[in-house]
């Protein structure tokens, strides 16, 4: 932690991060989203969009693990967008589990990675340039709520 920065702003910080990756602050949560999603329907593109339920799913779940791939892995290579950011294929309401037991883990994963008193929110995580630790917090809270809202909306939808 930078010496400019008292710890109890820090902890304010590390808490705020928390709240807006996990609880329903100005949006829903995708646990929200989740609950009676018409899993008959998840392959299914409503006029306009060009995106399935499943497909939304997969490329938040895929989003969110490639940014803790960049932080942790040091053989880290950047991917192609928006091809490989996007699923090629329909899926099951088994693979639907699937995507969200992945996404909570990884979730989790950031959660103790904010809750390690080692980093330090204002670094360069180790595989960056100019990013962050709390860019990369910031990012994926930002990116999970804009997806988790089309999901809303795709809900309302089919349903």
């Amino acid at each position: 932690m930078p010496t400019e920065f008292p710890a109890i702003a820090d902890d304010a910080l590390r808490q705020h991060l928390r709240a807006l990756l996990t609880e329903a602050q100005a949006h829903i949560t995708l646990e929200d989203v989740l609950t009676g999603f018409p899993l008959g329907r998840l392959n299914e593109r409503v006029h306009g969009l060009p995106y399935s339920a499943f497909e939304l799913l997969w490329h938040l779940r895929f989003a969110q693990r490639d940014i803790l791939n960049f932080i942790w892995d040091d053989a880290y290579t950047h991917l192609n967008w928006p091809d490989d950011y996007w699923p090629h294929r329909d899926g099951s309401a088994q693979d639907w589990q699937g995507e969200i037991q992945a996404f909570r883990q990884d979730l989790a994963a950031l959660l103790e990675l904010l809750r390690s008193p080692d980093i330090d929110l204002f670094a360069v995580v180790p595989n960056g340039q100019d990013q962050t630790w709390l860019r990369e917090f910031l990012l994926v809270a930002d990116h999970n709520a804009y997806h988790v809202g089309q999901l809303a909306l795709l809900k309302r939808l089919l349903a």
